[in-house]
């Protein structure tokens, strides 16, 4: 339970330019979509696709670290990991049993014989896209748990593109179609409440 007079206190110490900034940011967030990234190798991938997660609204992303763990590079991702929840994992069948339990359906990206191409994709099911890691890619265990497979349709010679930047264009995609749908893809106002909370305090030095 929130308590509303403690927020409401502790943002008078806030500027009027950044409550308001809270506000409209937050009328932007959603979990409707979220991002697992599986032992993803590079810092710099990790921290990137934080990144552009809080540039594209989306409010919780999901780390794997069965093989690799990470400390988030805070001058890659500028900050971003004070406004976007991380969820740490160290196994991958624990990420995808809870993701499945939150109502989640588990999109792996990578082509498949049964693949769908973003453009077509069902932005109205609420979805974890699964970016694997550089070399190998995502484990058997994400593909053979898998909804749907996704991938991004490429006419170069080049097969593949790195996962920070395969992510950019499948979020940006996936969120602004979203938002031409009528579904109910934002935070609820207890999530924007607690979400207040936890950025005053990230804000406010002592």
């Amino acid at each position: 339970m929130i308590d509303f007079s403690l927020l409401e206190h502790l943002e008078t110490y806030l500027t009027d330019s950044r409550r308001a900034k809270f506000a409209k940011i937050l009328l932007q967030r959603t979990k409707h979509f979220t991002v697992a990234t599986e032992d993803v190798y590079q810092l710099h991938n990790t921290s990137v696709v934080i990144r552009s997660c809080d540039v594209f609204g989306i409010q919780e992303v999901n780390i794997i670290e069965e093989q690799n763990s990470k400390t988030i590079d805070r001058e890659i991702a500028m900050g971003a990991q004070k406004w976007v929840d991380l969820n740490r994992y160290q196994n991958v069948n624990d990420c995808i049993l809870d993701l499945k339990q939150k109502g989640y359906q588990i999109v792996a990206t990578t082509p498949h014989i049964n693949d769908c191409e973003l453009h077509k994709f069902d932005v109205t099911k609420k979805s974890c896209f699964f970016f694997g890691r550089e070399t190998e890619g995502l484990s058997k265990e994400v593909l053979d748990a898998a909804d749907c497979y996704l991938k991004i349709p490429m006419v170069g010679f080049t097969e593949s593109l790195n996962i920070s930047v395969s992510a950019a264009i499948i979020l940006q995609h996936v969120t602004t179609k979203l938002k031409q749908t009528n579904i109910h893809w934002e935070l609820t106002d207890e999530e924007k409440i607690e979400k207040r909370l936890d950025w005053v305090k990230k804000t406010i030095k002592s």
